[in-house]
Parts: C-alpha cells; structure tokens; sequence
C-alpha cells in the first residue's frame, strides 16, 4: 500500500484535476478506501474549487468529522450549491459544531423556502444549550428567523442573548427594518448603549428611510449629525443617508450631502439617482447619468434598473432608444433587466418593442407575464392582455397579477372580462377588491361599488383607498352628492389619513369647480388649506424636440423661448375654434382671474405649451410624446383629438392613469374612456 507521505508528494506536485484523476487510476481501490488518503485528496480538490469531485469524495468518507463538514459546507456555499448544504444537513450522523450550524443558518435564510424553513428551526430547535454563549451563531440564528419573518421566535431568541453586542442589535434592526416593523427598530436603537458600527448607522438610516414620519425624520437627520468622521466616507453609510433624505423628500439636502462627498462610486451615484426618480425629478437622474460617463465610471446591474425606470418615469421614447444603445450588451440576458425594459416600453406606449422583449425571454417568470399584462393595460389593449393572462401558467398568477388583469378590464371598459376574471380569484385581497372597485367606479356603476365595500367591512375594517376609487369615478360623472357623501364618510372613517384627505378635498374641490359652483370650491379650498396646508400637486409635462427634454408646468413662463411657445399655443387655439371647438370651463377648477378667460387658462395647461413647442419655429413633426404626472383635463383631451387631425400628427400623451394614442383622424385609443 502506498504511504501516506508519499500520497501526499504526489498530489502535491499534480497541477490539475485532470491529472489528479490519472493518478488515483493507478492506485489500488484500498488505498483510495483509506481514510489517510481521502482527506487530502478532499482538501486538495476544495483548494482548486474542483467542487464536483470534492462532493463525490466527500460522499464516500465514512467517518466525517466536523472539519470535513465545515470544509465542504464552505465549498458548496462559495459554488452558490445551496440545496446541497440543506442535502448534507439531511444526512449528517453527527452533533453539528457551532461553525456549521453558523453557516446552516445563513444558507437557510438566503434559501428561505418551507424545506430551509423547516431545516434552521429543525436545527435550532435541537441546539446544544452549550451554545447559547456564541453571540456569532445566534446572531446568525436571528438573522434567519426575521428573514422567515418569525419575528417573535428572533425576539425570544434575543433576550436569551446576555451580553448583547453591536452585532445582535443590528440583526435584530435589520430584523425589524425587512419585516415592515421599523418603529420597533427604533425603538431598538434608543436603547443601544453601545458605539455604533457602520453597518449600524446603514440599517438605522434605512429604518428611517422607511418608515418616514416625524419621528423617524427627527432621528434620521440627528443620526446625520453625529455619523463619526471614520464613517463619513464609507459608501454604504452615504448611500442610506442619500436615499432617506431622498425620502424624506428633503432633495437639497441630498444634494447637499452628495456634493460633499470626495469619491463618489457606482453605488452613491446610484442612491442619488433612484432619489430623483422616487421625488419625480427624472431629468435629474439622466444628467447624473451623463456625469457618470464623464467619469468612466461603470454601471452595474442595479443602476441599469435605476436607469430603466428613469427612463420609464420621463416615458419618451427618443430618450429610452439613446439612453439603452449606451447599455452593455451583457446586460440584456439578464432577465431582472428583460423585466424592467418590458415595463418601460409598455410606459413609453411602444408595445410592439415590450413584446419582443417579451417572447425573446426562454422562462417568463411571473414579473414578466405581469409586466407585459401592464404593458397592454396601459395601451388600452385590453383584449391582447386578457389573452396573455389566459396563456398564463395558473402556478405564476400572483395577487399583482390579478390588479393588473383587472386594471386592464377597467380601462378599456372590458366589464364582463372584469367580473369573469374577478369571480375566479379564489382568495380576494384587499388590493384586489380595491381594483375591482375602481373599475365598478371608472364605469359608474357605483352601486355594484358600493355593494363590494360594503361585503369587504363585513368582516374587514374600512379601506381609505378603496373610497377613494369611488370618488374619483364620482368626480369623472360629475356627481356632486355622491361625491359630498363619500367625502363625509372619509372624514369620519378615517381622521388621521391626511394624505388621503387631502386628495379627497381636492376632488370634491374639481367637481364643485366643474359644475360652475366656484364659491363652494373655494371654500372647500381654504377649508383644506386651514387643516393640512397647501399641498396640491403641481401639473408637469415632459415633451422631447431634437435630443433636448424639456419640462413645462401650468402657465409656464420660465422656458427661454416662451413668447414663440404662447404665442403657437394661440394659432392652435385659433384652429381648434375654427374647427367646431368649444373650450369647457368645467375643467378650470379655480375662479377665472380679473385678465383670464377660459380659452387662456386651458390653452396654458402644461401638455398644451408641450404640444406648442413641439411645433414652434415652423416645425412639422409626423410625432408628438408627452408625459403628464397627473391626469389629462377633458377640455385638453378634446383639443389634442383635434390638434392630431388639424396638423396630421400622431400624438402619444402618457398621464397618471394610462396611455392616450391621438390618430391622425382625430380619435383617441381610449375611446373617450378616461
């Protein structure tokens, strides 16, 4: 039988697998069976990451210890061959150390299906109390819990610990942060006694970031504050305090901090982008962009999504096309971007190019269906979205699924299509029943609405969404008493929603505008200012004109070019009176100023001084696109049905509900739907 020693000589001086395999031909079966030989033989082929054969031995040696455990648990993990450590545990004949059962529970958490659920509480459960002593393990046993969302087995587990370091309380934060319960993680870190890590400072700023409200916003910005300097220049901390204050809705102060920083990388670019995005500053992101490339700093996967959904945000095609061509073709196999840029295109009323995408992907997953269900829902193509969601595997169909499908029947007025689809939902969320409302409301068929929340708070406690569907179908009909009753209903149900009651009173606000009763308007105006401040949201509409991304709001006067913009937007208005248009001053819903006509107030909404821009210098554009963030007025839907024939131009107009297509015959895809 060959040495050991010189087992040894020989592996050593072998250079790859390949050879490794000729030599063990030539051994006798017996010296392969003895376990001197097969352990480094094993180390050998875990220390060139030939993993396969490693696990093959590893099968093959009868006595394992915990070293040989801990060293192909350690192979598997950095192979990303997850299962099989759930395999391994499976069978393992003896006691696990604390290393093993250390890394069990981190394969368990990033698994975190019923098998690695089952197999870390297994584990747990059957823990030595020996070591109940190792902060590392139960740390690490924390961290799965909460990603389990067991939030109170963590809890437990946690007072157990006596001797808590930085460690265990940022498992626990973190904890709290993933499972929605961020008053808890701070709760938490008002009790921390001990110096803060910078991993600490991350999670207590994301916990912020979350949560919001004035509390965590007092917190967040006195963390800010005291963030030593050592960890002033750490990207991850800049990162959470770029994206809470962006949050937070506090962008200067962003700026500010972005500003300040020495090295800006990949990930601090990335935060600053997605916070422009998150407060609708889009064109803000895109210049970053540009910043980037001046920088010859790469972008990664995460900031190609950012970028996607910039670019889905400001909805132009012109500027996806050039923004994409700048993409890596890498990037486009991925199936998380395929996702996105089926999404994008659906938003930038290109469905053609969502398709492609679409079949272009071998396994959709249930974001693409959902993406491209969206996508035809946006376009008013109800019917193709139908069909795709009845080609849909019934395993992959998830609640967003249902919202998008039903979504899809309310905007092209596809009732019967809604009830079929809605009828079979076996389990009716509360989201569910909410789009099923809006839809009902979007038809006026408020009864049938109304009877569907009255159903829901038989067994369920009053949705402030839910009303508010009812009352912005109440406001398309114009329907005054309706409309005061579900405002009243509101109020009474739900007093401490602001958000929600201030859009409330703004919609009642509009209909008492449209119906010519303006004293009440501007009484429910003041009333709303009184109470919760003066928080309407201002109108924005983006067009393109030769590679330049403009951004108007309501009687825009700051472009450089506004006199040739106004005075288009008057020659068109000349045209529209000329071909049978009559402006509705029921969409002005304020009282008209002492130099104001209704012409001069909807001639200067925001997409028409778009619209005019589009076409100044003499401009004859075979296409117009335009994002609007709030909903088109129906005196600037009419209009732009007209203007498309007039000037023989197509004309795609994206607002807050869906996407409007302008034929060049006059008529809109939504069919006057909206």
């Amino acid at each position: 039988m060959i040495s050991l020693l010189m087992f040894r000589r020989i592996l050593s001086i072998a250079s790859s697998s390949k050879q490794i395999y000729t030599i063990m031909k030539k051994l006798s079966q017996n010296s392969l069976n003895n376990s001197s030989t097969q352990t480094p033989l094993f180390q050998l082929y875990i220390q060139r990451h030939d993993i396969n054969n490693a696990y093959r031995l590893f099968l093959k040696i009868t006595n394992k210890s915990n070293y040989i455990y801990t060293t192909m648990i350690k192979g598997l993990i950095s192979n990303n061959m997850l299962d099989k450590v759930l395999d391994l545990f499976d069978e393992m004949k003896i006691q696990p150390s604390r290393i093993t059962l250390t890394m069990l529970f981190s394969v368990c958490a990033r698994i975190n299906n019923d098998r690695a659920k089952q197999t870390g509480r297994k584990f747990l459960n059957e823990m030595s109390k020996d070591f109940l002593n190792d902060n590392i393990l139960l740390n690490s046993a924390i961290n799965m819990l909460m990603k389990f969302g067991d939030v109170k087995n963590a809890e437990d587990l946690f007072q157990i610990i006596k001797k808590k370091d930085i460690i265990t309380y940022g498992a626990m934060m973190k904890g709290y942060t993933l499972n929605k319960m961020c008053d808890k993680a701070l709760d938490l870190f008002e009790q921390i006694e001990l110096n803060l890590s910078n991993v600490s400072y991350s999670i207590i700023l994301n916990a912020c970031a979350q949560l919001s409200n004035d509390r965590a916003k007092k917190i967040g910005r006195r963390l800010l504050d005291e963030i030593p300097e050592k960890f002033k220049e750490n990207k991850y901390i800049q990162s959470s305090a770029i994206d809470m204050l962006m949050k937070f809705g506090d962008i200067k102060n962003a700026e500010i901090l972005f500003k300040m920083f020495e090295q800006k990388d990949i990930i601090t670019y990335g935060a600053m982008m997605k916070g422009y995005n998150i407060n609708n500053e889009p064109l803000k992101s895109l210049k970053l962009f540009e910043e980037i490339k001046k920088n010859e700093i790469k972008i990664d996967k995460v900031v190609s999504l950012i970028l996607i959904d910039t670019c889905a945000k400001i909805g132009i095609r012109s500027i996806c096309e050039s923004t994409l061509n700048q993409f890596p073709s890498y990037l486009y196999n991925n199936q998380y971007i395929c996702n996105a840029l089926i999404s994008m295109w659906g938003k930038a009323g290109l469905v053609k190019n969502a398709q492609q995408i679409f079949e272009s992907v071998d396994q959709p997953d249930v974001i693409t269906y959902n993406a491209m269900i969206n996508a035809y829902g946006k376009n008013r193509m109800g019917l193709e979205a139908v069909d795709l969601y009845r080609k849909m595997p019934n395993n992959l169909r998830n609640e967003i699924s249902y919202i998008c499908i039903l979504n899809a029947c309310s905007h092209s007025g596809l009732l019967d299509e809604a009830y079929s689809i809605f009828n079979e939902i076996s389990h009716k969320t509360q989201q569910v029943i909410t789009t099923m409302v809006n839809c009902l409301s979007r038809l006026f068929l408020f009864d049938e609405a109304k009877q569907l929340i009255e159903d829901y708070e038989k067994c369920n406690a009053p949705y402030s969404v839910m009303y508010m569907a009812l009352l912005s179908g109440a406001r398309n009909s114009r329907q005054s008493h309706l409309s005061q009753e579900i405002h009243k209903r509101m109020q009474l149900l739900f007093p401490n929603e602001k958000n929600h009651l201030i859009s409330a009173s703004i919609l009642l606000c509009n209909i008492s505008s449209s119906l010519g009763d303006h004293e009440e308007a501007q009484a429910l105006r003041l009333d709303r200012i009184k109470e919760f401040g003066n928080k309407a949201k201002v109108g924005l509409s983006w067009t393109e004109v030769n590679g330049e991304v403009v951004q108007f709001t309501a009687h825009d006067q700051s472009h450089p070019r506004s006199k040739e913009i106004y005075a288009e937007a008057q020659r068109i208005s000349t045209e529209l009176i000329k071909y049978g248009h009559v402006h509705d001053a029921s969409w002005i819903t304020r009282p008209l100023g002492e130099h104001e006509t209704a012409e001069s107030v909807l001639c200067s909404h925001s997409e028409r001084l778009a619209i005019a821009f589009n076409f100044i210098e003499g401009r004859k554009p075979s296409f117009i696109q335009i994002t609007n963030n709030l909903r088109v007025c129906g005196d600037c839907h009419q209009a732009t049905k007209l203007i498309a024939k007039i000037r023989q131009v197509e004309i795609v107009v994206r607002d807050a509900n869906c996407i409007h297509h302008f034929s060049t015959n006059g008529t809109c895809s939504c069919q006057d739907h909206f």
